[in-house]
Parts: structure tokens; sequence; C-alpha cells
């Protein structure tokens, strides 16, 4: 299996690279940075400019390839390798490169206009989260580490889908040796403190919601015992504030940790109070985020 990297052309931020980087050390798999120039019109009318605007793209296909080498550089040791191709479309030309080189996910980096250590999606990367057969990682705006993989931290939301994702990420963190996770995120729809100026029937259902997320979250812990991990390599907890920012951040981070959420969820407790929460984590979280869509759980 490859680790692949989307790859812009005359890219200046190699914040996916170095997060391939950071799975490559934690489970040793070459990687392959992949850039998409654009495809040429093919029409016998476009004639000598198709030609022109084909051997353009080429040209920059290559200057792309070959700053993807530099930033490989500063990793002597990493199995990597450099292409481009062409394609109408970013996201399916990276999908479909993807599935022919067995990629166990696909690497981006965030949008331009991101802070520094923020996640942010670009229109083309929004459209590969939401197409992408494949878990797609996205790596924070001038994301930086020495470190290898070592606490991976899953939004936890007690669906169908939920537990089939604790089950592929145990995969990854066993064979990383990183610890686990389980996070609930409770964040109060009129976004105010959970425990002020709301209603009785709302503390309610808050409350009850919390007792099940508890619940659900030490039979978690129990099915991941069972699955090899020890107490020592397990943390579990529930976030509960009145946005998600204080939400996201109040569980903590440190270098090494990365953030895995699903892209989807039919449990009528998570529609009322996360809806979308995998996008509302991803716009939060200070470390890389990698979203696995449905299918692949």
């Amino acid at each position: 299996m490859t680790y692949l990297v989307g790859y812009g052309p005359r890219n200046d931020d190699r914040s996916a690279i170095e997060l391939a980087v950071q799975f490559a050390r934690s489970h040793p798999e070459p990687i392959v940075a992949v850039s998409v120039v654009p495809q040429g019109w093919g029409t016998p009318l476009a004639g000598g400019v198709d030609r022109e605007y084909e051997e353009w793209a080429a040209s920059e296909g290559r200057l792309s390839a070959e700053l993807a080498l530099s930033d490989f550089a500063h990793h002597p040791g990493i199995s990597a390798e450099a292409v481009w191709v062409a394609g109408r479309s970013a996201p399916a030309a990276l999908i479909e490169q993807a599935v022919a080189r067995d990629a166990r996910m696909i690497v981006v980096g965030s949008a331009e206009e991101a802070e520094p250590g923020r996640v942010r999606l670009t229109s083309k990367t929004d459209r590969l989260v939401h197409s992408s057969p494949l878990p797609v990682a996205i790596a924070p705006r001038s994301y930086r580490t020495t470190s290898p993989v070592t606490r991976v931290t899953v939004g936890f939301r007690d669906d169908d889908a939920s537990w089939s994702l604790l089950n592929r990420v145990s995969e990854f963190s066993r064979i990383a040796s990183a610890r686990m996770r389980l996070v609930t995120f409770l964040v109060n729809p009129s976004r105010r403190p959970v425990t002020t100026d709301i209603s009785h029937a709302q503390t309610q259902v808050i409350e009850l919601w919390a007792v099940q997320a508890a619940a659900a979250q030490r039979e978690a812990a129990a099915h991941l015992k069972t699955l090899g991990f020890s107490d020592d390599e397990l943390e579990y907890g529930i976030a509960a504030a009145g946005d998600w920012g204080t939400a996201v951040s109040s569980v903590g981070w440190t270098e090494g940790d990365i953030m895995v959420v699903g892209s989807s969820s039919t449990h009528r407790l998570a529609q009322v109070f996360l809806g979308s929460s995998a996008s509302k984590i991803l716009r939060n979280a200070p470390v890389p985020v990698v979203v696995v869509p449905g299918s692949a759980v």
C-alpha cells in the first residue's frame, strides 16, 4: 500500500508531504506525490492552441514533481516518488490514482488563506472529502513535526458508523503503537454554557445524552481491550461546551496527535447535537484531521 499526496503545482506549503512522512514514520509504506495539471481540450478545432496548452501543462507538471522531490529531500530514508498526471478534475484524478496505487489514504494540505496551524478545505479538497472512497487526511497550514503518530483521537458518536470507524482506526493505532482516545463532543445548540439559562427540557435531554455517551464509551473501551489495548493505551472523555471551538480545544492536544472523524451519522441524538460535526471539528482542530467516508468504515 502507499500514502498518496495531492501536491499542487507551484505549491508553497509542504504540509501535506510532512503529514504523509509522519504517517510513514509510524507505519512505513511508500509515499507518492501526485500533481494534477489541466487536461487539453482534445478536439480538432483546438489545433495548435491545444498542443501549446498541453505543453504548458506538462511543463507545470514536471516542475511540480521536481518541487515535491525537493520537499522529500528533507526526509532522507523515506521511500517516496513524485509524478504528475493530466485531468479534467483534480479530485477525480487523485481518487483514480489512489485506487490504482492501492493507497491507504489520500493526504492533502490546507487552503492558502488558512491560519498557520489550522485546517481549511479548498473547493477542490472539499469535493475530494465528499467523493473519496478512501480516508482523506488534511494537514494544518504550515504543519511541521518530527514526531510519529503517538495518539489517535476518534470522534465517537455511538452509531454504526462510529463502531466501524473504531475498528478500522484501532488497527492503524496498533500498527503504529499509538494510544487511542475516544472523545464525544456535546455542543449545546443554543451556544450558551450547558449549565446556565437553558430550559428544563433541554437540561434533561442533555443529561440523558451525556449518560448514554459515557455508557457507550465504557462499552467501546471494553471492546478495544479485547483487541489488545491496555488501560495505559486508552483515554476517553466527553467534551461539553457552548461552542465548537471551546469543545475541541478543551480536550487538550500535543505533538503527535491526529484526529479521526467519520463523514456522516444516522444517530438521532447525534443529529440533534452534532449535525455536521465532522466539518465543525475539522474547522476547529489544531492537529491533522483524517476524514473516513461512511463507505470505508
